[in-house]
Formats: C-alpha cells, structure tokens, sequence
C-alpha cells in the first residue's frame, strides 16, 4: 500500500485507524495507533515519538538501570520514530486499519538500526542480502487469559502431526485465516504444515531482501498472536515450551547476490566462506539467535535442533544445512528458535558471513553423517549466560557490531540471565518441598 492508497482508502472509510510500530530487544512491537488522517496531515511527514526507556526495559516493561541508552539518570526522554513507508500496509485482521513500521532515529542499538548497519556493511562488499525465516509455533485450545490465569494449555493436536494433512486440517479456522490476512497484508504466504509436536505448526513465507523479510517476520508474529486472541486461543513463539517436546525454530535460510546475480551459485568461494564465518563466529552472535535462558532447552540431540557447530548438505542434524541449486543457492541456518528478534538474529548470521567474505575463511570439512553422534564436534553455547560472555568478550563483535551494540545487548542478555537466577520455579518445589 503506498500513500495514495492508504488516502484513498481513508476517504472512503475503509481505513480510519494506522498502527505505527518499532521494536524492542524481544521482538515485540511497540508503538501508537493514530487516527488515519491524523496520520497522513503529520505524521508521515514529521514522523512521532516514544519514551526511549523501550529500548531499557524487561519483559515485565519495568525500567532497567545500567543501559547507557537511556536511564533515570537521563530523564528516559524521546526517540523520534520515523515511518518507513514502504513498510505501510493493511493490517486485514484489524479493522479498517494499517500498519507502518519505523526505524528510530540515531539510535544504533534498536534492532532494525542493528540489521541495517549489516545491510550496508554488505553493500560496501558489493552485496545485496536476501533471506527467508521458516518460524514454528505452537497452537492451543486455551486462550491467552486463561493461561495467565493458570490454566495448562491444552495442544491443538494430540498426536505428532509432521505433514500430517488430517490433523492438520483440525487448525484450518486459524491456520487458513492466518494465510489469507497475510497474503491480504502484504506478506506473501507460501504454506503452513504440522511440525513434530503436539499442535505444532509452521507458516512460511516468500523470502525477500533481508530487512524486508525481517519486516514481514514481525508482521507475521503480530497478526498470529492478535488473530489467536480474537478466536480465543493461543500461539507461543517460546523456543522450548515443553520439556518433553519439541522445540520451535527459526530456520534462516540467505543469500548474497550481486548485480542481480546470484552470488553463491554454483558453490562459489562466497558460499564457502560465508559458511565459514558462520561456523567461526556462531558462538560469538549466539545471543542474537538464542536470547533468553529458555531458548538454550531446546538445543537436544535427536530433536531437529542442532547441538554442534558443523555444516553439511542438506542434512538436517546440522547447524548450517547448504541446499538449493543455481541461482536457489543458500546457506540454511538452524541455529536460532522461534523467540528470536528477527532484525538480531539476521543481523547475527549476515555479519558473521560477511566476516568470512572478507578473511577468506574456509569452512571445516563438509560433515557426512548424524552431526548428533559427532561428539567431538564443538557444541553450542550450552546457556545463555555462555552466551553472552562470548557475545561481549569478543574482539570481533565489537568491530562488526560497534561497543554500544554489544554492550548494549550484553546488559540486555545479564538482565534476563539475572532474572532467572532470582526465580523459584515449579520445578524446584515440587522436587524440594517435601523430600529436602
């Protein structure tokens, strides 16, 4: 939808409300919903603003000190918020609303600002960026209250439905609305299918330019869980919900090319040593793919998650599987979960390919085999407190990423870690409470 549209539709009041968005280091979109001609006589031209301190908070919104981005020390003033307008598009699971989303100005450690920069690191190679993220979910019966409110969320499916058309036909009220108010809403949807858990699903969508695909990451997560709440059930993005399924990925699968011309076909040196910074710097960028404690339950062998740092074709034991042929050429990542940020994660893999661009970085060995048996292969960080000391001790993510960024998501990453250590879990009453 482009300007002329959007006045259009507002004239004749098809649209009256635009969503205008950014966001936080979680992924969520965070933002204000203006009246539609308010929108086009001021905002598009002189954009809005929010309090800075949602680049500063935790999952619970409360202020977090020790940011230097914004702190009471500070006064948490503005940010300006600045529409990208090639980002406007109906919302078709709202009514009679659009959606635009905003880079905020002069501030490097938002997470599009973050993929941007990667993006014009690229561009100084003589690269343009495509990419695609297949992201899995989980579907429940129970909706979005009732589970705050404590009760047990119960599976959309109750046997493993992995392609499963039968079971998977059981979703079709949300699955089929959630493809058509994408494809309606400027998201390009290629299919769902089951997954390998109970009610576990997934829904692809076309890949595209990497901050456009980022863009229609968020999109897609807003309008699942938004369409959730309205039929009265619920999705979750959690990368491990269960400990005894399992978990939900992000598989990213990217692309180089230059001057419209595929730049890994034909298994050139790019692939190689893109593939090569990859693997050298999975471990430091982890906290980008992997970024809460949970994320670091699903890393367990013989459950589609990759526990070990190698790369083989089209094998799906693998952390970098390489597939496609010709101009379809590209590295798949399957490194991240589900709650990742997409704009941080893509941000993560591209830097580290770039990094093996530019020092010529040759990959190990092609891996043959169950990369699970292969114990002798490096793991994964194992926590995201491995994570994040990797992530902030590296000389290397401070040159790609810059000290604010990385001190920024380090402080980020301590927040949660420290929040978790504070926590009694269910787990440790009913292990403690009466036999210690």
């Amino acid at each position: 939808m482009n300007l002329d549209e959007l006045a259009a539709a507002v004239g004749r009041g098809d649209i009256d409300t635009v969503v205008v968005g950014f966001t936080d280091h979680y992924g969520r979109l965070c933002g204000k919903r203006f009246d539609a001609s308010f929108f086009l006589e001021s905002v598009v031209e002189d954009g809005t603003h929010g309090c800075d301190y949602l680049l500063t908070t935790d999952m619970e919104m409360e202020p977090v000190p020790g940011y230097a981005f914004a702190s009471w020390e500070q006064g948490y003033g503005d940010v300006h918020l600045v529409p990208d307008l090639s980002t406007l598009r109906l919302a078709s699971w709202l009514d009679a609303t659009a959606l635009v989303l905003c880079d905020v100005e002069r501030a490097p450690v938002a997470p599009r600002s973050v993929l941007r920069a990667q993006v014009e690191a690229a561009a100084t190679m003589g690269f343009t960026v495509k990419a695609a993220t297949e992201l899995e979910h989980y579907l429940f019966e129970t909706s979005y209250r009732d589970v705050a409110r404590g009760a047990v969320p119960e599976p959309a499916g109750w046997y493993l439905e992995d392609y499963q058309l039968q079971q998977g036909a059981r979703t079709e009220r949300f699955h089929h609305a959630a493809r058509r108010h994408l494809a309606r809403s400027g998201v390009p949807v290629e299919n769902t299918k089951g997954e390998w858990g109970l009610g576990q699903h997934e829904l692809n969508v076309r890949y595209t330019d990497v901050l456009e695909m980022a863009d229609r990451h968020v999109v897609l997560k807003q309008c699942m869980k938004e369409l959730a709440d309205q039929q009265g059930v619920s999705v979750t993005y959690m990368a491990k919900p269960f400990a005894d399924r399992a978990g939900s990925s992000c598989h990213v699968h990217m692309s180089l090319w230059r001057d419209e011309v595929a730049a890994f076909a034909d298994d050139a040196d790019e692939l190689q040593w893109f593939v090569g910074g990859v693997l050298a710097h999975a471990a430091e960028v982890m906290v980008l793919l992997a970024p809460t404690v949970n994320s670091y339950k699903r890393f367990v062998d013989g459950s589609w998650a990759p526990t070990r740092l190698a790369w083989s074709e089209d094998n799906r034991t693998a952390g970098v599987r390489l597939v496609g042929h010709g101009d379809a050429r590209r590295l798949e990542c399957r490194i991240p979960g589900a709650d990742c940020n997409p704009y941080l994660a893509l941000a993560g893999i591209l830097a580290a390919g770039l990094d093996g661009i530019g020092t010529k970085t040759a990959p190990p060995a092609k891996f043959t085999g169950d990369v699970y048996a292969a114990t002798s292969l490096p793991h994964v960080p194992r926590t995201l407190r491995d994570a994040t000391e990797a992530w902030a001790s590296s000389t290397w993510t401070r040159a790609a990423f810059g000290d604010e960024v990385v001190d920024h998501y380090a402080h980020y990453a301590r927040t949660e870690q420290s929040a978790f250590d504070a926590a009694v879990t269910d787990w440790e009453r009913q292990r403690y409470f009466e036999r210690i």
